[in-house]
This record gives C-alpha cells, structure tokens and sequence, in this order.
C-alpha cells in the first residue's frame, strides 16, 4: 500500500551569500519575487500537491520564516481600521495554515543538505516526505510538487525533479544515470553528485524538488562526506536505487535558480508577467530600457 504524502521538509538554513548585503539581517527566503517571499511560493506549492504538514531547518537569525505564516493581529487591525481590506485578505492567505501545521528544528552546522534532511528525522519518522527548496521557483500550469505527487502516486517510491542542462553545467547539480524513459517519467539506475563533464552520466540535472521514502535517513545517519566535503543527500539517495522505485520526472514548467542574482531578477520579470495588475507596466518599461541599451551601444 503507498502511504499518502502529507509532510514536507524546506531547508532554508543557508546564509544567502551570493545575496549580500540584503542577506545581513534577512534570511534569503524572504526576499520577495514580485510582492511574496520565496518561502511562501515554497509552502503554497506544496499544499497545492496536499501536504498538510512543513517541518523548516533553520539556522541562527531565521526566526522570520517561521514568523511569516503567523497572525498579525496589531497589523491586521490597523489595516481594518484603515478600510484596507484587500490587504487583510492578502495577509491571511499567509496565515491559512492549521495551528501547529509548521515546525522548525535548527542545522547547527552548515554539513550539507544531506545534514540538514537528518536533522527532520523526528518530523519524518516512517513517512514518505516532500523536500523544496525555495530556492528553485518553479513557473508553471500545474505546481511542480503536485507533478511529483501525482508521479509519486503512480510509481509508490523515490521521485526527484528533473531537467535538461547543457553539459558543462553538470558539476552544479546531481546528476541521473539512465535505465530507460517513459515519456517524462525517467528511471534511474543511478545518481552523481556534481560530476565534470566528460565523467556525467547525462545531462539529467536533479532540481530543488523531491519526493522521498523514510529509508533515506538510514543512509543518511552515517554522515558520510561527499562532494565538497558536506554530507550530500545525492549519495545517500543513489544508495536506495534497486531496493524501491526511483524515478526522475521531467517537470513541465520552467524553472528559476534564485539562488543567484540572474535567476533572481528574470523570476522577478516572468512572475510579474503572469500577473494582469503588472504585465503591462512591466512589457512598458522592458521596452523603454532596452531601447536606451540598444540606442546607447550603436
């Protein structure tokens, strides 16, 4: 019998480097892609596929994502009093969430990913569990995890995001080595972590989505160290290959690396194009500043 997906984990206790100065006092899942958080993104993808439980591993000075999904009364009674009431609104879609649906454990040491899926233990017991990270925005008809739900539904095992990148990105990413394809659905006969180039078994890159049996976590209890000496959830998840189904689902959608400030600043363009409020502000001023750039580079 597959169990249902109810629980998620969203590692977010990284220190947003690549994001400072903005990062010194504010947790990078907090920066907004057009006028909502990236965690935020995060939870409501994950409620679209079900889930009905969020376990964050945090870091010092993160207390703000926890905080996010909670009430603001002395705000909401100032909006009220204000007549902005759309505001209202807009604040408890944040706060939607049941009483006791978001819990936090802290990573007290930047180990890896593997590390920080560890230290949920508690929180995922015997359960199949969900991992996002808010990182990856992922733009698309029908959410991500809710594609990885529906396959992990299907398949009753492991389930990882995956898409195409061009080769020499392969050492960014866990990579997939092929069995055999049917249609998007991908099995795996194996997983490397950030190999180079010429030593990647595709060009199958693993995104920040996944969908995982409980089992993974007695790979991960022996802390073994990997790529770029962390603990890396990639080798613990290659060692469950051929003793549970292991799938990569090529997603339909497009993704967003906001972990970097290209990928940060297109997702601003492209989510903001989806909205009706903003499309046509923003194809205005696009326009007005590459003509200036092209007019100026003549």
């Amino acid at each position: 019998m597959i169990k249902p997906l109810r629980k998620a984990v969203l590692p977010v206790a990284g220190l947003g480097t690549r994001f400072l100065p903005a990062t010194k006092a504010l947790a990078k899942e907090m920066l907004p892609v057009v006028d909502k958080p990236l965690i935020q993104y995060a939870v409501e993808e994950a409620l679209a596929a079900g889930i009905e439980e969020f376990c964050m591993i945090t870091g010092r000075g993160k207390t703000a994502l926890v905080e996010h999904f909670d009430i603001a009364f002395e705000l909401e009674a100032t909006l009220h009093q204000r007549g902005k009431h759309e505001e209202v609104a807009e604040l408890r879609r944040t706060t939607s969430l049941p009483p006791g649906a978001i819990a936090s454990v802290r990573q007290q040491q930047p180990l890896g990913l593997g590390h920080a899926i560890w230290c949920a233990r508690a929180f995922i017991g015997n359960d199949p569990f969900a991992i996002l990270l808010p990182d990856d925005l992922v733009l698309s008809e029908t959410p991500c995890m809710a594609q990885l739900a529906e396959a992990y539904r299907a398949t009753g095992g492991n389930v990882v995001a995956v898409e195409e990148v061009p080769r020499e990105h392969t050492s960014r990413y866990g990579i997939l080595k092929i069995a055999q394809k049917r249609g998007d659905l991908i099995e795996v006969a194996g997983l490397v972590e950030k190999p180079s180039p010429n030593q990647a078994p595709s060009n199958y890159a693993i995104i920040g989505r996944y969908i995982l049996l409980p089992e993974v976590l007695d790979h991960l209890a022996h802390f073994e160290v990997g790529a770029g000496g962390e603990v890396q959830l990639t080798d613990a998840m290659a060692k469950m290959i051929g003793k549970a189904p292991f799938h990569g689902l090529r997603f339909k959608g497009q993704r967003f690396d906001c972990g970097n400030k290209a990928g940060f600043l297109e997702a601003q363009i492209a989510f903001a194009l989806q909205r009706k409020d903003l499309a046509s502000d923003v194809k205005r001023f696009l326009r007005k500043y590459l003509e200036a750039h092209c007019d100026n580079h003549d």
